[in-house]
């Protein structure tokens, strides 16, 4: 219930400009790239109360338990191309460099499709702060009981007053309106984190860009796998 009373408010900007569009369009004359300007504009809606719904589904499940994070070891490495496949397009288009730092025989312990999830998050955050030509680097450092995923970007840092908050379900930052998202990227993270024994922790200051850490519990690994660490 709480999640529903707080994803609604957010359907309604979305679905009220598709409303807007639709009877200018149905009723308005107007030249075939004026059409394909407000079919554009739709489309955009669409993609955000697609990602919503999505986001509403994911999270939903993860809270009341319908799905259970299957751990079980499996190379670190094709989890982070998966994650990291969702936003080269992104990155290619603002022109970022972006670096990877990890042990390539590593095995941990961790659900791939959801840690891929929680990690896209952290890395689309990223994307979406760091300005153009600027850099986004994810390394893998591991202690004797968890690995972390660290994403640093280039962005404009967040303020230590906010750093507490940003991880609550669609808050979002005072700078953060000009930004595409609803505020649940951090969340979801987070919950998938701690589904696994793990945590994030955010390191930041403004103008100094922005660290975030996705803790993995690394007790499971051999002491092989350790060394590789």
């Amino acid at each position: 219930q709480s999640l529903v009373s707080h994803i609604s408010p957010q359907t309604k900007t979305p679905i009220a400009t598709l409303k807007m569009l639709t009877d200018t369009l149905r009723t308005r004359p107007m030249s075939e790239a004026e059409r394909a300007q407000f079919l554009d504009a739709s489309a955009r809606q669409i993609d955000k109360l697609d990602f919503l719904i999505q986001a509403l589904v994911k999270t939903s499940r993860l809270e009341t338990g319908v799905i259970t994070l299957e751990k079980r070891p499996q190379p670190l490495a094709e989890t982070i191309a998966l994650a990291a496949s969702g936003v080269f397009a992104a990155m290619e288009q603002k022109e970022l460099q972006f670096s990877v730092s990890s042990p390539e025989t590593l095995t941990l312990p961790h659900d791939r499709r959801w840690t891929a999830e929680a990690l896209a998050n952290l890395l689309d955050n990223a994307v979406k702060y760091t300005p153009a030509g600027g850099n986004v680097q994810l390394d893998v450092v591991c202690y004797p009981m968890f690995c972390a995923l660290r994403v640093r970007d280039d962005g404009p840092g967040i303020p230590e007053s906010e750093q507490a908050k940003i991880f609550a379900r669609f808050y979002r930052a005072p700078n953060a309106y000009d930004k595409p998202g609803v505020g649940i990227g951090l969340y979801l993270a987070r919950q998938i984190a701690q589904g696994q024994g793990g945590y994030i922790k955010c390191t930041s200051a403004p103008g100094k860009g922005s660290t975030f850490a996705l803790y993995l519990p690394a007790a499971a690994l051999s002491g092989k796998e350790n060394e590789s660490c």
